[in-house]
């Protein structure tokens, strides 16, 4: 099947120099409807985008652990209640920041527990440094080396115990390291080391040959360049190069630190083949009794998805493992029940069970997630199916 106006959308991103490249591949239940690949992979040795790229999955890697998660609530090996502390004994006695607060030493003792649920909703009250520059818990994470590659997930997570929360566990939505511990916690409770636990329980049940912490020296060549765009005007045409970021030599060599939270490189046949597995019902991953943990709304009412510094998404809910669209919102091409989320680097997916419709979309451009080739990109999907406007 042809999607004319898809491809419109994200060629008009490549042709603005918003994007360097884009592929995609788009399926309903056990049937792939097209799988397509537009713009450069190397725009310097001018090297077209082939099915086969690797891609920076940032985020989207939280899908994975999540579900890894899940697996291990399914066996009776996790709680969703269970307290952070009784895996991560350095999580007891944690300390709030009071509001207002200028200082990561005024604080007061948590009335509330860290558990598990807390983690995987993005409710406990940690958050990323990088998200709040130059505020006193921003500067406390940068010093503390939180997510520094050099430091494996036992000595991050113990130095993020060290640090206050933001606020008491389960009374606000912040976006966080949560699922780095989340991952720590999978290593424990599994006796595994977390790419291992992956690649046992997730790429092996469903043939995924080409995600990894850290890419086999014979594929390295296929990973595709990182860009970056302007970041005073996003919308600016032009790119630069950034290979160099996260950091030089990122994903090309093993580091101590697995980033449950961000760390996979993935291609679009591999990822695809994860979004499509629950889209179908979990089956090999999950149990279908599971499914609902991951495909509904987990936050309390009148909770909203909320970045700092931006409006509040009402209507944007988060489940066990993704954003749910809770309520249908104006202007957003998003149906009811739809799961969905994305990477640093532009990487997107989603699925819709009410539609039996889901997709994933790769790219490679740094910070450029909030572009609008994404939602440009769901609207002319559901023209060339000649679904309903949203």
């Amino acid at each position: 099947m042809n999607f004319p106006e898809a491809d419109a959308a994200l060629r008009a991103a490549i042709d603005g120099e918003q994007l360097a490249g884009a592929s995609y591949a788009i399926f309903r239940g056990g049937e792939s409807l097209a799988r397509n690949w537009l713009g450069w992979a190397d725009r310097e040795r001018s090297e077209s985008l082939r099915e086969d790229h690797l891609f920076r999955a940032f985020s989207n890697t939280k899908l994975v652990t999540s579900c890894a998660a899940l697996q291990l609530v399914e066996q009776g090996r996790l709680d969703l209640d269970d307290p952070v502390a009784n895996h991560i004994p350095a999580f007891q006695n944690l300390q709030v920041m009071r509001p207002g607060a200028t200082s990561i030493e005024d604080t007061v003792p948590a009335r509330e527990p860290v558990r598990i649920r807390h983690l995987l909703t993005h409710t406990a009250g940690f958050t990323y440094g990088f998200l709040q520059p130059g505020t006193p818990i921003g500067d406390a994470y940068n010093a503390a080396r939180i997510l520094q590659p050099s430091l494996d997930l036992a000595e991050m997570t113990e130095a993020l115990a060290r640090l206050p929360l933001l606020f008491e566990p389960g009374t606000r939505w912040n976006y966080s390291v949560g699922i780095d511990v989340v991952g720590r916690v999978i290593e424990l409770v599994s006796g595994q080391r977390l790419d291992d636990y992956f690649g046992e329980h997730i790429f092996e049940p469903l043939g995924l040959e080409d995600t990894f912490f850290s890419i086999p020296a014979d594929k390295q060549s296929r990973l595709a360049a990182l860009y970056v765009g302007s970041m005073e005007e996003p919308l600016r045409p032009g790119l630069a190069r950034a290979d160099h970021l996260p950091y030089r030599g990122a994903y090309l060599q093993r580091m101590p630190f697995l980033g449950g939270g961000g760390g996979l490189v993935t291609s679009l046949g591999d990822f695809g083949k994860l979004v499509q597995t629950l889209l179908r019902g979990g089956a090999p991953l999950l149990r279908p009794e599971t499914m609902p943990l991951l495909t509904r709304n987990q936050l309390p009412l009148g909770m909203w998805v909320q970045f700092p510094g931006q409006p509040v998404q009402t209507g944007r809910g988060h489940s066990f493992a993704a954003a749910v669209v809770a309520e249908e919102t104006a202007g957003l091409p998003m149906a009811e029940g739809q799961v969905h989320w994305g990477g640093l680097a532009g990487t997107k997916w989603f699925f819709s069970p009410a539609e039996d419709l889901g997709a994933v979309l790769m790219t490679q451009r740094f910070m450029g997630s909030d572009l609008p080739y994404w939602p440009n990109f769901l609207s002319a999907l559901r023209q060339d199916l000649g679904l309903r406007r949203i």
